[in-house]
Formats: C-alpha cells, structure tokens, sequence
C-alpha cells in the first residue's frame, strides 16, 4: 500500500489514512482535522498533533516523495504511487499553521450502469452520452472540485471502440480509462534541474502520436486554445472536464481558459470555434452528499448577431419539493 511511504510521519491520524471509508483528510494548522466520507465533509475530534510535528511531518512527506517543501518554497503538491494526492501549504502562507490535505485515490471502478443504479446518472444521460461518443461528438464534463467529473469521464469513456486508439493527456494521472491501444502523457512541473512539461506541449505532441481521440483530463489554462486548433483540423471524439458551475456556464470558462494562451483573437470568435468544436456539455454537481448529473446541453451553433451560443436542453434534473 502506497500510504506506508508517509504514515510513519503522519501516526495521529493513521486511523483516518487507513479508514477505506474515508476519501479526504483535512489538517487544519494543529487545531482542527475534518475528513470527507461519502461525500459528507465531518470534524474528528481528538486529533492531537502540533505545529512543529505537523511541519517536520510535511517536510518528511516531501522529501519521501522525492519533493521539497520548506520556508522558501511553501507549497507542495505532490502523488503518492497509487495515485493519492498530497499538498501542503507552510506558515506564512498559511496563516493559521500548517494546513496538510490527503486525497485519496480509489482503484474502485465504477461502470456506467452502477452510477445509474445509484442516482449518479440518469439513463437518459447515458444513452445519450453513448450514441454521443459513438457519433464522435466532442463532449465537456463540468462540475465543481470534488464532484466526481473524472469518475464520470473514466465511465462513459467505457463505450469507446476498442479499435480507436486513444491519447491521454493529465496534469496529475487519475483517469482509469481501460483500452487496448492507449498512451498516457503526464506534465511534469518545473525542478531545479529539470525544465516543466506543460499540458500545451503534451496537447500539441499527442497530436503527432496519430490519435483517433484525445482525452484531456482536464482543461484549466491556455491548452484549451491548442485542444479547440486540434477538434477544428478533424481529431473528433474528445473528452474532457472542466470546472464550472453550470453546462453554459462551462463555455464560457472554456473561453477565459483559451484567452489564457495568449491568443490574440475577438472574443466572439473564440466562443464561435467554441461552438464549432463542442456538441455535448455534462454538469455533474454535489448535493447533501450525493453526486449527480444534473444538465446535459447540446451546443447547436453560435449566432453572431445576438452574440450567444444556440443551446438546446436535453436534460435538466428537476428538484422534488419537500413533502
């Protein structure tokens, strides 16, 4: 189990890291710990641990995942082998103490039917979703931190053909998409000896790696100018996240993310290649716990004289009012 690289600096809250129930664990400096189970974010009391320990246990963590965090270098942001993140952010920066936070990585892979089976996904969604994929629409997944976008993602990725072959493209590898033909890109970030390798330059190389489709993990700054150069020359059938509050809302971050890159063109003009490249947009949202698909857009066009996308709802969850 990856954990054993950093529970021996981490023993008060052992418990936590080993609990299968528990997917996030929360240090707030040395006076509070709250963890997330079943979506469901719960103090723990009792955690006694302090300052000095948390920042030598930070500092261990780090220079056990072959990382630095100290004084002049504050963050961390590192993965442990099976895939869990850790990051940690030092005093000053962090003004209340050291602030540490585990996200733990489930190998759990859920099919499409058991995110219907359990309410994450309606069937109309899916079915939808699928002819989507086989017609080679380019599909965004939308949601806010946490929501579950890459679950959903490695899900309907599922009805891919076997014989498209398939470039993956991540800032941190979490997708757990399972093909035959398949080649998976990492950005590395920059190291004192070592240049960066952004997700731009794994986006432009897996466009020399002959794709049938490229998945982004998740789309965050100017790569998503490269990603709509890529679905406007012919490379269809792309999936990807992004984080937005709302399907529409998604767009327009989508645009903001490809200003990002530098490009010099009208804003109308981005939205319209916008509307050219992207056909489906899922929101998945989080609500007392639960995750869910609660929109499915269809991206019609873009009309210029009112300056809007054309969109037309295939999906929109409708609250139950309380009894």
């Amino acid at each position: 189990m990856s954990f054993e690289v950093i529970l021996p600096f981490l023993r008060p809250i052992e418990r936590l890291i080993r609990d299968d129930e528990v997917s996030e664990i929360m240090v707030n400096g040395s006076t509070a710990v709250f963890v997330e189970r079943a979506g469901v974010i719960e103090p723990v009391p009792g955690v006694q641990i302090t300052e000095k320990n948390l920042q030598v246990a930070a500092r261990n963590i780090a220079r056990a995942l072959g990382d630095e965090v100290s004084e002049e270098k504050p963050l961390l942001d590192s993965r442990l082998p099976d895939g869990s993140r850790v990051a940690v952010v030092l005093p000053p920066c962090s003004v209340g103490g050291t602030t540490l936070t585990i996200r733990k990585f489930h190998s759990r892979l859920f099919t499409a039917d058991e995110l219907v089976r359990i309410g994450t996904l309606p069937q109309a969604v899916l079915d939808q979703a699928r002819d989507a994929i086989l017609w080679n629409d380019n599909i965004l997944i939308s949601g806010g931190t946490g929501t579950g976008k890459t679950t959903l993602l490695n899900a309907i990725a599922a009805f891919i053909p076997n014989d498209d072959r398939l470039v993956l493209v991540e800032d941190t590898a979490e997708m757990q998409v399972d093909k035959p033909n398949i080649v998976r890109f990492e950005a590395r970030r920059e190291q004192p000896d070592l240049p960066a390798v952004t997700i731009r330059d794994l986006v432009r190389c897996a466009l020399r790696h002959r794709p049938d489709r490229i998945i982004l993990g998740e789309v965050r700054g100017g790569e998503a100018f490269d990603l709509l150069q890529a679905l406007n020359t012919g490379h269809s059938g792309t999936l990807s996240t992004i984080h937005a509050n709302s399907a529409a809302q998604a767009l327009n971050r989508l645009a903001s993310c490809v200003l990002q890159s530098g490009v010099e063109l009208p804003y109308a003009a981005i939205r319209s290649a916008i509307a050219d490249s992207i056909q489906l947009v899922l929101h998945i949202a989080r609500r007392d716990g639960n995750r869910t698909v609660n929109e499915l857009l269809r991206i019609d066009g873009y009309d210029h004289a009112a300056e809007t996308y054309r969109l037309r709802t295939l999906y929109r969850r409708t609250e139950v009012p309380d009894a």
